[in-house]
């Protein structure tokens, strides 16, 4: 179901195991918040997350009578799938006390998280709430609403414009409020350039792995735009992120693994690693070496171009870009 219809259902009673995932972290952990808050679970729960998992000690908390009356709350956050067979234990022994209650906040791809909707079904006393990442009025309405719960002073012109700067990051934008209140004064749009760090470099990279991945990336150039963020500047991000895919294609070829401290003389995260490696391993010699041509042309057009043509030229040359992937 969808967080309309599980607002519905949370106002009749909570359900004992529930699932959460999809492209809002922000919701994820404030609906985990409301149950701890409506369980008064703070100082009985038990939380796993990511690496923590483990099954026997998840298995192990739920079957145990709550000490001192209170509620067996076990939240789970990770970004790989449970088997199927645990969460049936885990929600029967969810359902089988009135005190226990079982939350898995699933991070990884949503795609994923649908083979474990079977799982979560209202017959075997669970439910599964898929979030998708809001639109502006969505975002802001949120974010008022944590403004008054923190008594913060802050108008819907200053929340916008917060949210462009994070890149519609609710988790991020919730976590600066917090920061913002304690100048206990009415917080403008000057106040958030001068005191909030824009997320514009993280988008950028964001920006080129979806080029990559041949995915729509107009929507986001004309978002990176809007932060700020000029041609020369996109310009010469594109370039080095093409030069450290080129040096992940080339090294691949040589010795047939990857290390990214052998490549750029740094350990990346093992995550960002593979990801940059599974880029270079699908485009071929041939079209890099197009792309090195292409970037060394649109280079030379842009700085040439009056400021009224380069953005133009900017969209002109990662469209085309793509093309050669």
């Amino acid at each position: 179901m969808y967080q309309r219809e599980f607002d519905q259902k949370l106002k009749q009673a909570f359900s004992k195991a529930v699932l959460f995932y999809g492209e809002n972290d922000y919701l994820i952990d404030f609906y985990i918040d409301t149950y701890i808050k409506k369980t008064d679970a703070k100082e009985s729960m038990l939380s796993l997350y990511h690496d923590e998992w483990n099954f026997e000690q998840a298995k192990n908390f739920l079957s145990q009578t709550s000490l001192f009356g209170g509620t067996n709350l076990l939240i789970v956050k990770h970004n790989k799938k449970i088997p199927k067979k645990e969460l049936d234990i885990l929600i029967a022994l969810a359902n089988k006390n009135e005190d226990n209650y079982f939350l898995y906040g699933y991070a990884g791809a949503p795609k994923d998280a649908k083979s474990m909707q079977t799982a979560f079904t209202e017959k075997k006393g669970g439910v599964w709430v898929r979030f998708f990442e809001p639109n502006i009025r969505d975002g802001i309405a949120l974010l008022q609403q944590k403004a008054q719960q923190i008594q913060l002073d802050i108008d819907h012109f200053a929340l916008q414009h917060l949210m462009l700067l994070l890149n519609n990051n609710l988790a991020l934008c919730a976590n600066e409020l917090d920061k913002l209140a304690i100048l206990e004064m009415k917080v403008t749009s000057k106040d958030i350039d001068r005191l909030v760090y824009s997320t514009a470099p993280l988008a950028t990279e964001q920006l080129l792995i979806d080029l990559f991945n041949k995915k729509p990336i107009t929507p986001t150039i004309t978002k990176l735009l809007d932060l700020g963020e000029d041609e020369a500047s996109l310009l010469r991000s594109t370039q080095y992120f093409v030069n450290q895919i080129f040096l992940f294609h080339a090294y691949i070829k040589l010795h047939g693994h990857i290390d990214s401290a052998a490549i750029l003389g740094y350990k990346l995260p093992k995550p960002i690693e593979e990801q940059k490696a599974q880029l270079a391993l699908r485009v071929k010699s041939a079209a890099l070496l197009k792309i090195f041509e292409h970037l060394l042309e649109s280079e030379i057009l842009i700085k040439k171009a009056p400021s009224t043509q380069k953005e133009v030229l900017l969209y002109s040359m990662l469209i085309k870009l793509q093309g050669y992937l």
